[in-house]
């Protein structure tokens, strides 16, 4: 019980997102945590799979790994040099002037990379502010010049072909390794791949890589099971009343565990035993989850909430959301197997 990660499935899905980038290496995006599977188990797996370059949001989450890293891994920090940031052992990608400059002054011979911005308006250099320094930016040496793509889930979408052009043109010329894309990036074709690729969410089994294998599954614990008269209501607000004679089990979960309200609002949510789907009723709270469990012969001592017929997606979409929060959201209380 409590949630399985399965570490082979993920190696898996990067070595076959690897395999889709042509002669691109291939990083791993380890930012939150590993999308909330946890880094210190993830990233060292990464590695011994052949995995060298890592990449995090903060500093902070840079200096958690670094230690299950051996020294010729390169762990990449997205939000660059942060005023105060202690980056020792870690690779800041400087997203503004102001970043490249303090980084010059305070680690002159410190390995960066550069981050553009082609479009996305979130993070990176602008062409004007590129332009500026590029010629005193490249003499110092990055070790890679990135991107992001704003639209690659939308592989129609005509961002995708602007911002492909406007990196080209923006690093035209340029012999630090080159990367643009992420695993959308990678499924658009070889046009984005260039000289590393970032596979981050399709490794953790979920859209836009499709061909994922399953990643994650969770069960929760049955707390009690109850019987309920035809009248009977369940749970905050009463917003469930039993029609017929009905058994209700309550489970050990709920929001403050990542499994947000939002997940029952259409009535639609299911948890499941074996191949039986039991209707989830009343309102998720914080701790609890109340499930409906009349039609099953025996009541389990769990009940799946993600499994290989209900993954991250399909939860994530009866929620109104995406995947990596569903991923990201889970909680630090469920009881966690690496497989």
């Amino acid at each position: 019980m409590g949630l399985v990660i399965d570490i082979p499935a993920l190696v898996a899905n990067w070595k076959a997102l690897g395999a889709r980038a042509g002669s691109a290496r291939p990083g791993a995006v380890v930012k939150a945590d590993a999308y909330g599977l946890g880094a210190v188990r993830v990233a060292p797996a990464l590695y011994q799979a052949g995995a060298r370059d890592f990449f995090v949001a903060l500093a902070s989450e840079g200096r958690a790994i670094r230690p299950h890293l051996a020294d010729d891994a390169r762990i990449f920090v997205l939000s660059g040099h942060m005023e105060g940031a202690d980056l020792t052992g870690l690779v800041p990608v400087l997203n503004s002037p102001e970043q490249f400059f303090r980084d010059r002054v305070l680690r002159p011979r410190g390995p960066f990379a550069i981050q553009l911005d082609t479009g996305m308006n979130r993070l990176g250099m602008e062409a004007s502010e590129w332009a500026a320094i590029r010629s005193e930016a490249l003499a110092a040496g990055p070790q890679l010049v990135m991107s992001h793509l704003a639209c690659a889930d939308e592989p129609d979408h005509a961002a995708n072909a602007r911002q492909l052009a406007a990196f080209s043109a923006m690093t035209e010329g340029v012999s630090a390794p080159r990367s643009l894309a992420a695993t959308g990036g990678i499924l658009l074709g070889p046009d984005y791949h260039f000289d590393l690729v970032r596979p981050g969410i399709g490794m953790y089994g979920a859209a836009p890589f499709t061909e994922a294998q399953p990643v994650v599954t969770l069960s929760l614990p049955i707390v009690q099971t109850r019987e309920v008269r035809p009248g009977e209501s369940v749970g905050y607000g009463y917003s469930w009343t039993a029609t017929r004679p009905s058994r209700v089990a309550t489970v050990a979960a709920g929001y403050a565990d990542g499994l947000h309200r939002a997940l029952g609002r259409e009535g639609k949510l299911r948890l499941w035993a074996g191949e039986r789907a039991c209707p989830v009723i009343g309102r998720i709270s914080m701790d609890l989850i109340t499930v409906d469990v009349t039609d099953l012969p025996d009541v389990p001592p769990a009940l799946e909430i993600l499994n290989a017929r209900q993954g991250v997606d399909q939860l994530a979409a009866l929620g109104g959301t995406i995947g990596y929060e569903i991923l990201t959201s889970l909680g630090r209380r469920y009881e966690r197997t690496y497989l």
